[in-house]
């Protein structure tokens, strides 16, 4: 975890024996769905064949202009671990270097690397913590691969922002020759009467995405590993496909790093207070002083600040399987097998990435779950339920081996948007997270969007404000 409200003891000194869950000195605290507007949202104009062509300047003048709009309408190579930590930007002495950053950000996953990616390429002084490490095994961006995709049904917002991510990924793994991103094509499988889907046809031919709509038939013809049972028809992506997440990850902060950012591997201490923050604390003892803080600590948001976010964020436990393909046999790997999603059987997967196998995941929330403690193995009913589902959808595949298993989180907000809002009681301290299963594809706009907000200023699009978030969970983004 990258930081926890600690109560310090009234006596002595804090040691692994003083910290308790909850409650008591020397404890630690573990520690709208957009209705669609009638067109003040989308005068911005992006929807001719250059949208992925999108510029930084245009692309965050589009989300300002939806703001405002909103508010008037609405009560490769592969950067080992030590290669990343020997950077000659680590700060190995704790966090007490003298320096005052111009924004301390906190957490090392995709929403934070990008942001402080972003945030020392406008000029700013950068320091990056996380006890963890970039892309840790605990981390929701720790896993080894992602979806990303453009359609996202008749919600223009996420479309807009995949479309930008998509062109800032590509740049950014050619300039740094980590070929981490597989244009695998994303293939929508859809019912009869799946609006979503519709919804999605809609907003890719608005905004001049590339995809085609395939009829049964189609389907079968050019996907013949699977058996489509109850769907009627798709969608195909071409240009989509999957990201290898941690690695990339690890190359942003990499990247980061070369540039001029410091990575303080610490445990930061959430603040206490109100008003202007001027430093953090660490476990180690240690301080670090910026004169703004971004805290994009993913499913720990809850944790470090428990009375503001604790009933706001909601971590689940996920289930993600590796199934072995038979010998020699290339059907379930690219560029032969795309990645697909089903929303009517909330299922997705992505084909045979670099002989791992092929991925298969549940998209529906699973229990709660403590990305610190909790148990990372999966159950033997999830086992039997991917089985069974794999044997229906793929007849070449019944009773083949699973090779591999993760469990990960999503760290959900009450609808699905993303939290970017300053914290109420902070004047210069943002939060940063809410990633609920599909943000992290968006890591490089969210990335370019909060630093500018950081920087800039400006109203934040309201979606994405803490006002927005609510105690009770109802999905309205996929």
């Amino acid at each position: 975890m990258w930081l926890r409200r600690v109560l310090l003891p009234s006596r002595g000194t804090l040691g692994v024996n003083s910290v308790k869950r909850s409650g008591g000195a020397g404890s630690l605290v573990a520690v709208a769905w957009l209705p669609q507007p009638a067109c003040e949202f989308c005068k911005v104009d992006y929807t001719s064949s250059e949208d992925m062509q999108l510029g930084r300047r245009e692309f965050v003048k589009y989300l300002l202009a939806a703001g405002a709009a909103l508010t008037r309408a609405a009560p490769g190579g592969m950067p080992s671990g030590a290669s990343l930590l020997a950077s000659p930007r680590r700060q190995s002495g704790g966090a007490n270097t003298g320096k005052t950053y111009d924004v301390a950000v906190i957490g090392a996953g995709v929403f934070g690397a990008w942001t402080a990616y972003h945030l020392e390429r406008s000029g700013k002084k950068v320091g990056l913590l996380d006890a963890y490490g970039p892309a840790n095994s605990r981390a929701s961006s720790g896993g080894e691969s992602r979806i990303i995709r453009m359609g996202y049904g008749p919600d223009e917002i996420y479309t807009r922002w995949a479309m930008r991510s998509l062109r800032l990924w590509q740049d950014f793994f050619s300039r740094a020759n980590r070929p981490l991103f597989h244009r695998t094509g994303v293939l929508w499988l859809a019912g009869a009467e799946d609006h979503y889907a519709r919804g999605t046809l809609e907003t890719l031919g608005k905004l001049s995405v590339r995809f085609e709509r395939l009829d049964r038939p189609e389907l079968e013809k050019r996907f013949p590993q699977f058996t489509f049972g109850n769907v009627s028809w798709g969608i195909f992506e071409p240009d989509s496909g999957a990201l290898m997440a941690r690695r990339a990850v690890q190359a942003v902060v990499e990247e980061a790093l070369k540039n001029g950012v410091d990575y303080l591997p610490e445990f930061a201490v959430a603040p206490g207070g109100t008003g202007h923050l001027a430093a953090i604390k660490t476990l180690s003892g240690g301080t670090v002083s910026a004169a703004s803080y971004v805290f994009a600590c993913g499913p720990w948001l809850g944790k470090v600040f428990p009375e503001l976010l604790g009933e706001r964020i909601f971590p689940t436990r996920q289930e993600v399987y590796f199934i072995g393909v038979p010998p020699g046999d290339r059907r379930f790997a690219p560029p032969v097998m795309p990645t697909w999603i089903f929303n009517a059987d909330e299922v997705y997967g992505l084909p045979d990435l670099e002989n791992r196998g092929l991925k298969i995941a549940l998209d529906r929330h699973g229990p709660p779950f403590d990305p610190d403690t909790g148990r990372r193995v999966v159950t033997a009913e999830g086992v039997a339920a991917i089985r069974r589902y794999v044997a229906q959808r793929f007849p070449a595949l019944k009773g083949a081996p699973v090779v591999e298993t993760r469990v990960c989180q999503y760290e959900n907000t009450s609808n699905g948007d993303f939290l970017i809002d300053r914290h109420p009681a902070f004047e210069n301290v943002w939060l940063v997270g809410g990633g609920s299963g599909h943000g992290f594809k968006h890591g490089p706009a969210l990335g370019e969007y909060v630093a500018a907000r950081v920087t800039e200023g400006g109203a934040v699009e309201s979606r994405f404000t803490l006002a927005t978030k609510q105690k009770l969970q109802k999905r309205a983004v996929f």
